[in-house]
């Protein structure tokens, strides 16, 4: 009877058979060369492989000439990725990545601006329409900047980096003389750039995971589209969320399933994204039903990030690992205070309840989850290692507490409170970035 290891990912599929595929003994080489496939043919490729190996992931397990161990399953992790970094197709230098990280860094600078603006408190720029332009500085401009150049660098092609190079130009040009159509536009064509991104890396590899990122991805553009036809921001944040929501348990799943879920994992977790999708769509139409329904599928993510999320597992080891995933879990609580208040409260337009959603979605979801991926994905970004350091824990402390303090402003209705709370969150964001540089500088 054949032994039963850990699944081996075969054609970028993984099969939970050990040493065996389809009834076939398979030997420790064809086993590396399955795995250096299922890396080559992964959509995040080199993000993929350096995500899996820090968050403790080993995916290769045979047994015939000897079991591989976990030091010699991260070198065939490592080594694959170097091979497939060799057959790479050229891309734009780095100095072009950092020129538009630098654009993203700008919107980020910009947005909290805005947000101090918004508090009611001093703030180094005072322009009219920052206070109009908070979320899509910080969500399109910044975030959308993010992902698109992540997402850029997975396919691998030039044509891919217009995406974060016209959502970047094109925030950036919402503070400009020009009409806010011109940004918008801009907007509108970089997303568009990376819905056609989507498209490209699922006809590499069809996965569930890519599938979900895309629907994210065609959200954002519909949200900014009906930005275009002057739709207030309050009912597009649900169009917005989902952009963060989907593109982030998209790469989730994309790590759980080296730990090889069942397969009702991804087709659960797609069944939840199309969900959200069609509850995001009836909140314009049907307000009340639309928010509950949102909620409840939006909770659901919530469960299916505790049961697959491989950040259960890590939370028991040390260092880096470790760091990741205290960081998702405070990301996925929030999240759920995200849903239960859409679930309960129903439509929020404005006030307390907005506030609490829209904070809970962007700052404690979403940036819960920059800080946790940043010492991984930075350095595959610019080609520079971010050394991990205890210290970043600061960071995450910081702005858990931030934000608990603005959300019990909210519910108090304490001004006071609430302004400590944001003016908390926009230092401890800035430290982060600090706290970023100075570890690459002094590597």
């Amino acid at each position: 009877m054949p032994s039963r290891g850990r699944p081996v990912p075969v054609g970028g599929r993984l099969r939970p058979h050990g040493g065996y595929h389809g009834g076939t003994r398979i030997s420790q080489r064809s086993a590396r060369a399955a795995h250096d496939v299922a890396v080559r043919d992964s959509p995040t490729s080199d993000l993929f492989t350096t995500l899996s190996t820090v968050e403790n992931i080993r995916p290769i397990r045979v047994r015939e000439s000897g079991p591989i161990t976990s030091d010699a399953a991260s070198r065939s992790t490592i080594r694959s990725g170097a091979e497939v970094s060799a057959r790479r197709p050229s891309q734009p230098d780095v100095r072009g990545r950092l020129l538009l990280l630098a654009g993203a860094g700008v919107c980020l600078l910009l947005g909290l601006d805005a947000g101090l603006l918004l508090l009611g408190l001093p703030a180094p720029l005072t322009a009219e329409r920052l206070l109009d332009l908070h979320g899509s500085l910080m969500i399109i401009g910044f975030l959308g900047t993010l992902i698109a150049l992540e997402r850029a660098i997975a396919l691998r092609r030039r044509w891919g980096y217009l995406a974060p190079a016209a959502v970047a130009v094109g925030s950036l040009s919402l503070l400009s003389q020009l009409p806010l159509q011109v940004g918008h536009t801009l907007q509108l064509l970089g997303l568009g750039v990376l819905v056609m991104v989507y498209r490209s890396l699922w006809r590499r590899s069809a996965s569930t995971a890519v599938a979900i990122e895309a629907i994210g991805a065609v959200l954002a553009t519909g949200a900014v589209a009906m930005w275009l036809g002057s739709v207030a921001t309050p009912a597009l944040f649900p169009w917005l969320a989902g952009f963060l929501i989907l593109t982030i348990v998209g790469e989730r799943l994309e790590l759980a399933s080296v730990g090889a879920p069942p397969p009702i994992a991804g087709q659960g977790l797609l069944v939840l994204a199309v969900s959200y999708a069609m509850s995001a769509a009836a909140t314009l139409l049907w307000p009340v039903a639309g928010t509950v329904a949102l909620g409840a599928v939006t909770l659901a993510i919530v469960v299916w990030l505790v049961r697959f999320d491989v950040a259960r597992r890590t939370l028991r080891l040390t260092g880096l690992p470790r760091y990741v995933a205290v960081n998702l879990a405070f990301g996925t609580a929030w999240l759920a205070v995200a849903g239960g208040v859409w679930l309960l409260w129903g439509p929020v337009a404005d006030g307390a309840g907005y506030d609490v959603v829209v904070h809970a979605v962007g700052v404690g979801f979403a940036l819960s989850m920059v800080l946790a991926h940043a010492p991984i994905i930075l350095p595959a970004v610019i080609r520079c290692p971010l050394p991990y350091h205890p210290v970043l824990y600061a960071a995450t402390v910081g702005l858990q507490l931030a934000l608990v303090l603005r959300v019990a402003g909210d519910i108090r209705a304490a001004t006071g409170l609430w302004q400590i709370g944001g003016a908390a969150g926009v230092a401890t964001i800035l430290a982060f970035a600090v706290m970023t540089v100075t570890l690459v500088v002094r590597r």
